[in-house]
Formats: C-alpha cells, structure tokens, sequence
C-alpha cells in the first residue's frame, strides 16, 4: 500500500475503527502531516499518541478540508450525509465506512481484492461494505472461479465491537458480574450478552429477516455483480470483544473438488488458510484480531449436496481491520494506482 503523499482526514478518529485506521497508517508510517484526526467537539484538543509525537483532534470545520485529498468517515450516518456533501463540493474523496451509500447506484461499494475497479467510476464517494460482507464476498469471489455459484446459506458469529466501544464494556462488565454472583446492567442490547449469544444483529424486517442479514444478501449481490446468486443469512451476536467469525456453505452448478478449494483460497489476495485439523488448527476469533487476512478453515464436502456440488468452510476476520478500517485505506490505495486525476490537489 502506498498511499504516504496522500493528505488524510479520518472522521471518527476516537471511535474503535478510526483508531484502527490510525494504528495502520501509523504501521506504514503514514506523515503525521498527512493527516487530520477529526472527531465531535467533545473530543476537540484531545492528542492521539502517533509515532513520535501526537495528533491534535479538531472538530470538523469546512476549511479543515483544504489541506486533504481524502477523508475516510466511521461516524454515524446523518454525520456522512453531511461531511460527503461538503467534501465533494471541494473535490475530497470521499471513503465511508457506514450503510449510508452503500446501496445508493451512484456509488461504488468496494472490496478491492474483488472489485477494485468499481472505484473507477466514483463521482466523489466510495463506500465500503457491512464488516461481515466483506470476508465472505472474498471467499465467494475466489471460488466462484472454480464453478459458478449458485446458493450461498452463512451464520455469523459477530463480536460486540461492531456494536461500538460501550457494548465491549458491557460484555465485560456483565461477564465479571456474573462470575462473581453480582447484579448486572442489561442496556446496549436486549438480553445479557455475557456467556449468550443473540441471534439478532440490527431491526427486524418484514420478512423475519434482520436489516444485517439483508445487508450482507443486498451488499453482495452489488459488489459481485450477481444478482442470480441465492443468498440466506442468519446473523447472530456472541460474547466476543473483536473479529467475526462465520459459518458458510456453498452450493456449486456442477461438481468441485477440495483440493481445487483449497489452493484457490490459498492463492487469493488477502485470504489465509488455516485448516489442519489433525493439529486442531483453525480460525478463532483470537486469532483473526489484529491480522489483515480472513482466516479460512474447516474447508470440507457439504454432505448434504448431492454430486460434490457443496462445500462447508469456516471464516475468521478482524471487523474493525479488514472489516472496516484497513478496506477503506486499500480503497485509497486502488483508487491511487487507478486514477491519477482523483487526487489532482496533489504536487
């Protein structure tokens, strides 16, 4: 990735995914120069510890965006509706990590392992898919070049950070309640999610359906570029602090083998296979935290699926890495290397 000329704003720079955003750029030791830590006002002069020194958190104000090429927005929706106006009057791209563009026609929705020249027909803003989208289109997009797919069925595990930083606390505070016999504080979701497991992510719909499974049904089709894909969704919360975890079976038009599986998984950018189960490896949450790659394991025949149509597999990924955050830098990235006059404020 190499993004470093690139002036950056991230929106949200004290919220769980913009921190995340900060820590990669600091990985690439991205200029402090470079970039804005941008926030709500609450938040204005608090310093961000960067390298060697320290970012200043400015609130936003319209000038701010005279010094960036770029902002990158994990706020809430009426904050992307905004910014996304303002940054496009003044020829900043625009990167939102939120549900606000996603579906809108005129907007590219982009993983760039598979779609990434999606972002050359941008007209100013990019959005970046549902954290539990973007692992699974990977996986379908590598193996669909085995076999046309025609039916995707996937359970999520969703870890309580993409609920926010208040839902980690709770988890925690309600696991340490209960371990100790004491009361606890049920408030960010409608259960105990401490030693639960909820299978509601987001409002219900009128088809029995939650707005986070048709997200991931909806999304994909759109980055994929196939609406003939059948896909169901079943999302479900777990006492987890980071990284997704989801089961998914795949059904082909003709007949697959594994080892074909495997190596086309195994050769795709951005996917690593864990899968050795005489060693009892395979993807944990644990093990998906902090690292770019979806982990991809528990690859196996679905014996329901008659001909060797079917396969099983399990998936990891980190939800506010790869999920979140470090897509929305490879969008900068790809939009770099693929369009010169994107970022034409740059000497």
């Amino acid at each position: 990735m190499d993004i470093s000329n690139l002036r950056i704003g991230i929106v949200g720079a004290t919220g769980a995914v913009g921190q995340v955003a900060l820590n990669i750029l600091e990985s690439y030791h991205h200029p402090i120069e470079k970039i804005e830590a941008i926030a709500s006002p609450k938040s204005h002069g608090k310093k961000i510890k960067y390298l060697d020194n320290y970012l200043t958190v400015k609130s936003f104000y319209n000038d701010i965006l005279n010094s960036l090429d770029a902002i990158i927005i994990s706020a809430t929706s009426d904050v992307s509706k905004e910014l996304a106006k303002i940054a496009k009057s003044r020829n900043v791209l625009v990167i939102d990590d939120g549900s606000t563009f996603r579906m809108d026609d005129t907007v590219p929705l982009v993983v760039p392992e598979v779609n990434g020249e999606d972002v050359e027909w941008h007209n100013g803003i990019i959005s970046t898919p549902n954290c539990t989208t973007t692992p699974l289109v990977m996986v379908i997009d590598s193996l669909r070049q085995i076999q046309k797919i025609n039916r995707v069925n996937v359970s999520t595990y969703q870890a309580v950070s993409g609920t926010g930083s208040l839902a980690r606390k709770e988890l925690i505070d309600q696991t340490k309640a209960m371990l100790s016999s004491q009361d606890y504080k049920v408030q960010i979701y409608p259960y105990p999610i401490g030693f639960n497991l909820l299978p509601h992510v987001d409002d219900f719909l009128t088809n029995g359906y939650t707005k986070e499974e048709m997200k991931m049904v909806n999304e994909s089709k759109k980055i994929l570029h196939d609406e003939s894909i059948s896909i169901s969704t079943t999302c479900v919360r777990v006492p987890v602090e980071i990284s997704h975890s989801e089961s998914v079976q795949i059904e082909f038009s003709g007949e697959v083998e594994i080892n074909d599986v495997v190596e086309n998984l195994r050769t795709y950018s951005g996917i690593e296979v864990v899968d050795n189960i005489t060693k009892n490896h395979y993807p944990t949450p644990l093990d998906s935290t902090d690292q770019d790659d979806v982990l991809v394991g528990r690859i196996r025949k679905d014996i329901s699926i008659n001909e060797s149509r079917g396969i099983s597999l399990w998936l990891s990924c980190d939800n506010l890495r790869k999920g979140a955050s470090l897509n929305a830098l490879q969008i900068l990235n790809e939009v770099k290397i693929r369009s010169s006059k994107t970022f034409s404020k740059i000497k």
